[in-house]
C-alpha cells in the first residue's frame, strides 16, 4: 500500500494536521475517526461511534482518551489536543508530535518528549461495536500515564451539553459503563465526574451547523510505564457489555492481519490499487439483513443508487463477489413497482429514484459478466423482467417509457429523482424534469444487460427484446446537440437543455451504452469540466455555476450539482476514453496525492469546482472509492 506518513512539521501544524483525517471502520457502518494531530474537528469524531438497527442510526460514544505523562522529574506533560469556544486550543499536545502514519491502514502517532517517545495506535473489531487503543513506550522512562476518558452519548449528528443530566456512569471490574450503553475497561480506572465544556468543531462551523458541546469526563485510566515495550491497553464496547473483546494488542495484530489480507484478496497491480482496494473495505459491512454498503463517511447510511453505482468497483474490483451476490440478493427483495427500494438515511424505506434501479440491472450484469455465475441470473431474471415491464408502462413519479420514442421520462412536483437530487427548503435544486440523459444511457443498457442475462439462463427477454431497439434509436436521434454534445434532458419543462455537465459521459462508458465516444467531443467534456479530483458537475461558463462547495447547508446544496467536482466521475470518463483505445493515465495520476491530503488513504465525495479544488464533502465516500479503482483497473 502506499505509505501515508507525517512528520512534526505537519502534526504540529494545528490547521495542516486537522485537515487530514483518518477513518477505521467496524465492518456494522460504526467508526473510529479522527485527526492527524489529535484535534476533533467534527461533532463525528470519536473513538466509539456505535450503528443502531441500520448505519445510519449512530451515536457517539467515547468521543476521546486523553493521555497525561507524569515524567520521572514530576513534570506532567498533556498529549491531547483540544479547541475550546473562545478559540483557545489547550492543551496543544499536537506540537510534542514527532510523527503519524497509517499502518496496515491503522493509525499510528509518536509523540517525543526528550528521550521519552510514546506510541499510541488504535484498532477496531471487525464485526462488532468495539474499540481497542493501545499506548506503548518506545524510549526513555520510567513514566506513568494517565488515559482520562471524556464521553457522552448521543446522536452523532447532534450534540448534548451540560444543560441536561450527564451521563450515568456506574463502575464495574475494571472501568466502567456508560449510560448503559457501552463499557470501558483498562488498568487502574478512577472515577471522575466533571462537564469538559464548550468543546468547539471548527468543521462544523464551516458547514454553518452549531460548532460546540460538553463532554462528560468520566474517569481515567492509570499505568506505570517501567521499561521500552511496555503498554497500558484500553477497549470500549458497545453491544453485549458482559462479553469483552480480546485484549487490545491482540485486537490491533488482528486488525492488521485482517487489512493485509482484504489487500491481498484484491490483488492489486501496484501501491494506489492496493490503498484503494483496502478504503473499499470500509464501506462494505454486515448488518442484521445481510450485506449493505455505507455510502460515506462520517453521516452517510446505505443508499441503493450509491450502492448499485459503487458495485463493480468495491466487489468485482476487490475479490468480493461472494458478499456482492448475497447483497445482490438481498437488493432484488427490495423490488416494488419495478422499483429498488432507498434505504435512506431517514431510516424508512424509500422508492424515490430513476436511476437506482437501472444501476442495479447494471450491477447484476457486472456480476454475472465477472463471474459466471449463470445460477443468480437466472434467479433474479424474473425480477428484472418485471422491472422492465413496469419502466414500460409507467411506475411511481412519472417514471415510464414514452412510446414516441422508447426513450424513460421522469419527474414529479418537489422531486429530484436523479443522483443531482440536492434540495433546498424542499424545492429541487436540479430537478432534471423531462429525460435526462444519463437515465436514459442507463435504460438502454439496462435493456441489453437483461437480454444477455435471458440468453445466459436460457430463457425468454421478455418486452426488453422490443423495448431495446426502439430506446437505441430514440437515444440515438433525440440527445445529441448542435453544440457538439449531448443534450443533458430532453423534453423538459423547457424543452431541451444542452447545459455542459458530465452525466452524457455515461452515453459511451456503459458496457451496452447507446452511442460510440467521440474523441472531439471527449476532449470539449475535459477542457471544460475536469479538474485534478474529477469532473465538474457544471461548466464554468453556465450562468448557474457556483465555484465553491463551502458555507451555510442551503449554500452548499446550491453547489453540490451545479459546479461541484465529484470524483466518481472520473470513472465514466476514464472508461469512455477506454473505449476509443486511448488510456488516461494522467487523469488516474492526479488523483494520487489526494489519498493523502483529506480522507487518508481514501476519496472524498466532492471537492471545489474552482481552483485549487479543496476537497469538501464526506472525507471517504464509496461511489468516489469504488470508480477511482474501478477506473485503475480498466
Amino acid at each position: 500500500m502506499r505509505r501515508l506518513a507525517f512528520g512534526s512539521q505537519v502534526c504540529g501544524r494545528l490547521d495542516e494536521g486537522a485537515a487530514r483525517e483518518w477513518l477505521v471502520p467496524d465492518g456494522r457502518g460504526g467508526y473510529a475517526m479522527g485527526t492527524v494531530n489529535g484535534l476533533r474537528t467534527r461533532r463525528y469524531h470519536g473513538l466509539l461511534i456505535v450503528a443502531g438497527d441500520t448505519p445510519a442510526t449512530r451515536q457517539l460514544g467515547l468521543a476521546a482518551l486523553d493521555p497525561v505523562l507524569t515524567l520521572q522529574s514530576g513534570t506532567t506533560v498533556r498529549l491531547a489536543t483540544h479547541e475550546w469556544a473562545d478559540g483557545t486550543i489547550a492543551p496543544a499536545g499536537h506540537e510534542l508530535l514527532a510523527g503519524f502514519e497509517l499502518v496496515d491502514g491503522l493509525p499510528r502517532w509518536r509523540w517525543r518528549i526528550g528521550d521519552v517517545v510514546l506510541e499510541r495506535e488504535i484498532a477496531m473489531v471487525s464485526g462488532r461495536p468495539a474499540v481497542a487503543v493501545v499506548h506503548r513506550l518506545l524510549t526513555g522512562g520510567p513514566v506513568r500515564l494517565a488515559l482520562e476518558a471524556l464521553t457522552t452519548w448521543r446522536d452523532a449528528h447532534g450534540e448534548r451539553t451540560a444543560g441536561g443530566p450527564p451521563p450515568e456512569v456506574t463502575p464495574v471490574d475494571g472501568g466502567c459503563v456508560v449510560d448503559g450503553a457501552y463499557r470501558l475497561r483498562g488498568p487502574d480506572f478512577r472515577r471522575g465526574g466533571d462537564w469538559y465544556r464548550g468543546v468547539r468543531y471548527r468543521a462544523e462551523e464551516a458547514r454553518g451547523l452549531q460548532p460546540v458541546e460538553d463532554l462528560w469526563y468520566a474517569g481515567s485510566f492509570h499505568a506505570e510505564l517501567r521499561q521500552p515495550g511496555a503498554t497500558a491497553q484500553v477497549s470500549a464496547w458497545a453491544g453485549d457489555l458482559t462479553d469483552p473483546p480480546a485484549a487490545a494488542s491482540t485486537t490491533v495484530s488482528a486488525a492488521r492481519a485482517r487489512n493485509r489480507a482484504i489487500v491481498a484478496a484484491a490483488k492489486p497491480a501496484d501501491d494506489a490499487q492496493a490503498t484503494l482496494a483496502l478504503a473499499a473495505d470500509a464501506f462494505v459491512i454486515r448488518t442484521s439483513t445481510g450485506t449493505d454498503v455505507v455510502a460515506g463517511y462520517p453521516w452517510f447510511g446505505a443508499w441503493s443508487r450509491d450502492t448499485m453505482l459503487s458495485y463493480e468497483g468495491l466487489f468485482l474490483s476487490t475479490g468480493r463477489a461472494e458478499e456482492g451476490r448475497d447483497l445482490l440478493r438481498g437488493y432484488a427483495a427490495t423490488l416494488s413497482e419495478g422499483m429498488l427500494a432507498n434505504t435512506a438515511d431517514t431510516g424508512s424505506v424509500e422508492y424515490n429514484t430513476a436511476d437506482g434501479t437501472l444501476w442495479f440491472l447494471h450491477a447484476v450484469g457486472r456480476h454475472v459478466a465477472a463471474t459466471g455465475d449463470f445460477d443468480l441470473a437466472a434467479e433474479l431474471l424474473p425480477a428484472l423482467l418485471d422491472v422492465v415491464d413496469h419502466h414500460l408502462k409507467g411506475t411511481r413519479y412519472g417514471i415510464a417509457a414514452d412510446p414516441a420514442d422508447g426513450l424513460l421520462r421522469q419527474g414529479a412536483d418537489g422531486k429530484a429523482l436523479t443522483w443531482m437530487d440536492a434540495r433546498v427548503d424542499g424545492v429541487p435544486v436540479t430537478p432534471r424534469r423531462g429525460k435526462p440523459v444519463e437515465i436514459n444511457a442507463l435504460w438502454v443498457n439496462g435493456l441489453a444487460t437483461v437480454i444477455k442475462l435471458a440468453f445466459q439462463a436460457r430463457t425468454g427477454a421478455g418486452a426488453a427484446v422490443r423495448a431495446h431497439p426502439d430506446a437505441l434509436a430514440g437515444f440515438t436521434r433525440r440527445f445529441p446537440a448542435p453544440t457538439g454534445w449531448l443534450y443533458d434532458v430532453v423534453d423538459g419543462p423547457d424543452g431541451d437543455d444542452a447545459a455542459l455537465r458530465p452525466n452524457q459521459l455515461l452515453a459511451w462508458s456503459l458496457p451496452y451504452a447507446p452511442l460510440r465516444p467521440e474523441p472531439a467531443t471527449l476532449q470539449r467534456i475535459g477542457s471544460a469540466l475536469m479538474t485534478p479530483l474529477g469532473l465538474r458537475t457544471l461548466a464554468p461558463t453556465d450562468a448557474g455555476y457556483r465555484g465553491r462547495h463551502q458555507g451555510s447547508p442551503a449554500e452548499r446544496d446550491s453547489a453540490y450539482h451545479t459546479g461541484s467536482v465529484w470524483p466518481w466521475l472520473t470513472g465514466p470518463f476514464v472508461a469512455a476514453w477506454g473505449k476509443l483505445g486511448v488510456a488516461a493515465d494522467q487523469t488516474l495520476s492526479d488523483a494520487d496525492d489526494h489519498l493523502g491530503e483529506y480522507g487518508l488513504g481514501s476519496v472524498s465525495e466532492t471537492a471545489d469546482g474552482d481552483a485549487p479544488h479543496e476537497a469538501t464533502g464526506c472525507p471517504f465516500q464509496a461511489w468516489s472509492v469504488a470508480e477511482t479503482l474501478r477506473a485503475r483497473r480498466l
